[in-house]
């Protein structure tokens, strides 16, 4: 058996400030410490932090006046900040850059008139995010035929946002449409979908031929680790997506030659080596890593996180 490691795969940047956050303030505030949602959607690091005393909540009135408390890497809405606010918490943004940039976007489209036409999923902590921003201007549509049932006046100001973690296909088809209605809809200066998104999205496209069968490394709630699963299946390849090793099925590997194995963007490389071991020990499999683009990209640990650092005299991350 061949395994093909496609590369990049697994943590972006956006969440790799995030679990560097959450583990900072771990090291220095100790395991009391509050997450509003899971820090990012991948079940091994919210067990492993739960493990250390984290507390994941939905409800901030869960979280006891003054503790610290993290905002996920998806971002909130500005009703959620002023709650944590009456509730006298010590909030760290950690919100990926490339979301908060979503949020800025329709936060001046909705300033200037505009009336939003937001593409993303129903119920994903993004979207109710980015929806929290201008809650009384933004639509959501998920498909081309959602585009079909929305009726604007003909001189209304219409602009388009995108939840950054969608299928580049599956947007720009929904964006097609919008454009084919609404000539005259506009969009943000450079694309929502984020890089580490298209990046993984492109590996899969480009190795997927080569398989037989496509494992995808991620949380079912991961909505860039399903788009990478949906891509298989597109090429007419089995395809699952699993949290690990444990979920792994023999049988999937009947007839099976090459395995493409990839990882969404919250998943930590740790359970992507599980697998490889287990596809060595149980069919000695030869390993082929490719590299179909390269990343660079960092993100900043959050101010407040430096500011909180500097309060209790602990040391500076120099703006990581």
């Amino acid at each position: 058996m061949r395994i093909l490691l496609a590369n990049p795969r697994g943590f972006c940047a956006g969440v790799n400030m995030a679990i560097e956050c959450l583990d900072e303030c771990v090291q220095k505030f100790g395991s009391d410490i509050y997450v509003y949602h899971e820090i990012v959607h991948n079940r091994y690091v919210v067990d492993r932090f739960t493990q250390q005393g984290v507390t994941f909540v939905e409800d901030l009135d869960e979280v006891p006046r003054g503790s610290i408390l993290l905002y996920s890497a998806h971002g909130v809405s500005p009703a959620v900040r002023e709650h944590a606010r009456r509730r006298e918490l010590q909030t760290i943004d950690a919100t990926c850059p490339l979301v908060t940039k979503v949020h800025i976007e329709a936060v001046r489209y909705a300033r200037d008139g505009y009336h939003i036409v937001l593409i993303g999923h129903d119920g994903h902590d993004e979207v109710i995010g980015t929806m929290g921003e201008a809650p009384e201007s933004i639509t959501l549509v998920e498909s081309p035929d959602d585009v079909d049932g929305l009726e604007f006046a003909p001189d209304a100001k219409i602009a388009y946002l995108t939840q950054t973690t969608l299928s580049v296909e599956e947007a720009g088809a929904v964006i097609r449409r919008l454009e084919e209605k609404f000539p005259h809809i506009e969009h943000p200066p450079k694309e929502d979908i984020c890089y580490a998104t298209t990046n993984r999205q492109h590996a899969v496209h480009s190795l997927v031929e080569q398989a037989d069968l496509v494992l995808v490394l991620g949380s079912q709630n991961s909505s860039n680790s399903r788009r990478l699963m949906e891509i298989g299946e597109t090429h007419g390849k089995r395809s699952h997506l699993i949290d690990g090793r444990h979920e792994l099925n023999a049988d999937w590997f009947d007839d099976v030659e090459t395995v493409l194995i990839t990882a969404g963007a919250s998943a930590p490389e740790v359970v992507v080596q599980d697998v490889v071991d287990y596809l060595r020990e149980h069919f000695d499999a030869t390993l082929d890593e490719i590299t179909t683009r390269e990343e660079h990209v960092t993100f900043p640990l959050p101010k407040e996180l430096r500011v909180l650092q500097q309060a209790a005299g602990g040391p500076q991350d120099n703006g990581r």
